[in-house]
């Protein structure tokens, strides 16, 4: 028998079934939970939470499910129900091939940003010893993208959000293999991309990779569930959601070295009013970069 006492509240008789139960079986009653409330791949979040809390998948363990692991799936089962992140109930999420630890305050990464840091990376490649600064740096995915793939460079994180601070921080000591507080991937720094800028020198990175707020106002009304929970000021572009790309081309434009490179994420609608604000700010050879469903995501844009 389950203890009643410590289930969330409404899903005491839920957890009841659970007990005893094969994962898999387990599985696929949490999955048709979460689906009841619209939970976007039910499926592979319940795959997920199982694995949580068992340490193993569910399609290979066949251990029955104990009455501690049913009080574990059925809080987080909860939470996901409200559509809370899966990603912050994890506490971590892959990005590439390396995982960042992700919570509440910090925008989650997403496969979207992946072609994106590729693009950072193959630029990044091309000099012996770039540096690198990863603008409005949120977990710290980019600039972790970047050091994991071109060991030499040096990379500045920018972020002006405490929270999110936290979490990148969390990441250069730990997100890749060999660092730590003492010796991190990142050189994490706070400042307000508006105003970084002011009083550095000229020519000081070889290659400038962001993913700024670029939502628009409408956009921010009619977020998805999931979404709502993540930090607004990572998602706020502005009335037209092109606030900070109209600044970062202008602004930042003298601090890359000439022949460096300015990499982008955007809204996929957004491609070509970014690209026009490059263009008119003075960047050239400017490249459309899409997302692994074909729609353009991104640009690498070049200072003359």
């Amino acid at each position: 028998m389950v203890n009643e006492s410590r289930m969330p509240e409404g899903l005491e008789g839920f957890g009841e079934f659970l007990v005893g139960m094969p994962p898999r079986m387990g599985m696929e009653l949490v999955a048709g939970m979460l689906q009841s409330n619209g939970c976007p791949d039910a499926n592979f979040d319940a795959r997920e939470l199982v694995r949580m809390v068992t340490g193993e998948d569910p399609y290979v363990r066949q251990d029955p499910l104990t009455e501690e692991e049913v009080i574990q799936l059925v809080t987080l089962a909860a939470r996901r129900f409200e559509r809370y992140p899966l990603q912050y109930l994890a506490g971590k999420w892959p990005f590439l091939n390396f995982e960042v630890q992700v919570g509440e305050g910090v925008l989650i990464p997403r496969a979207d940003s992946e072609p994106v840091c590729l693009a950072a990376i193959e630029k990044a490649k091309a000099v012996e010893a770039p540096a690198v600064l990863d603008l409005c740096a949120g977990s710290g995915c980019l600039g972790l993208g970047v050091k994991k793939f071109v060991p030499a460079a040096a990379v500045t994180a920018v972020e002006k959000s405490p929270e999110a601070l936290v979490w990148l921080k969390k990441n250069a000591a730990g997100a890749l293999e060999g660092f730590s507080e003492e010796h991190p991937a990142l050189i994490v720094e706070e400042g307000d991309a508006f105003t970084w800028q002011e009083g550095k020198a000229e020519e000081s990175f070889d290659l400038i990779v962001t993913n700024p707020p670029y939502l628009t106002a409408d956009e921010m009304l009619v977020l998805q569930a999931e979404v709502r929970f993540e930090p607004a000021m990572a998602l706020d572009g502005g009335v037209d959601g092109l606030r900070f790309y109209r600044h970062i081309a202008e602004a930042y434009l003298p601090l890359v070295k000439h022949g460096g490179w300015l990499v982008a994420e955007f809204g996929w609608l957004q491609w070509e009013a970014v690209k026009a604000i490059l263009e008119q700010a003075g960047w050239t050879e400017v490249t459309i970069l899409k997302d692994l469903e074909g729609r353009p995501r991104g640009a690498a844009a070049k200072r003359p």
